[in-house]
């Protein structure tokens, strides 16, 4: 890395990224933590916020977000699929991310980045918010949303929504250059069609990448 992370807490106009020890200590507007003697749980209003975090055990225990729907999302329905698009598009949306010290070649990033970091290369973790009311965000996607359903309408799919660009911009804030692993979320519809070729042989697997600018 060019220069190590100066503070736990950054925020753009769009995201905000917080030091997973920070957000703890000081939980944003919306969240409630309590302290346990085997880790933290972290409480949340449904109304307010769209948590996508699945439990995970860090030095400081074992951390649970209470009502969170977990980094992959599925659906079965229309109904459950236009209710979670809903939240995406009207809620401040929150995902755990890990930023990893840089190891490979500028020009092999992407695969360095779908390496799991060890606990050597780890540097922080950070609960990343972004805002799916803003304007821009919301407008990529609802346009990213309906590309996937229209390309295989009434069939099984998955779609993974990838923050990577949209963490570089925010690194640029900060000048630093690590690599980030689990920068995205995943939808998963799964329809009742009896003959869901498509889905079989993995042709309805989409990703469309949120920017900041």
């Amino acid at each position: 890395m060019r220069e190590t992370m100066k503070a736990d807490q950054v925020s753009h106009s769009k995201m905000k990224v917080t030091e997973i020890g920070e957000f703890l200590r000081k939980p944003p507007a919306g969240f409630s933590v309590v302290a346990l003697s085997s880790g933290y749980r972290v409480y949340s209003d449904p109304e307010e916020t769209l948590v996508l975090i699945d439990d995970f055990h860090s030095c400081r225990g074992n951390i649970v977000f209470q009502k969170s729907l977990g980094r992959k999302v599925k659906v079965n329905n229309l109904w459950e699929y236009t209710s979670f698009r809903k939240s995406l598009l009207s809620r401040r949306i929150y995902l755990l991310m890990s930023a990893c010290e840089e190891h490979f070649p500028v020009s092999n990033r992407k695969a360095a980045s779908e390496t799991r970091c060890n606990l050597n290369q780890m540097l922080k973790q950070y609960v990343v918010s972004i805002d799916g009311n803003d304007p821009f965000i919301k407008w990529q996607m609802e346009k990213g949303l309906d590309w996937t359903i229209s390309s295989v309408a009434g069939e099984s799919y998955r779609v993974d929504i990838d923050l990577t660009e949209a963490l570089e911009s925010w690194t640029d804030l900060v000048k630093v250059e690590p690599v980030w692993r689990d920068a995205s979320f995943t939808l998963k519809y799964y329809s009742d069609a009896l003959f869901d070729f498509p889905h079989w042989f993995g042709f309805s697997k989409r990703t469309f990448k949120l920017r900041l600018t």
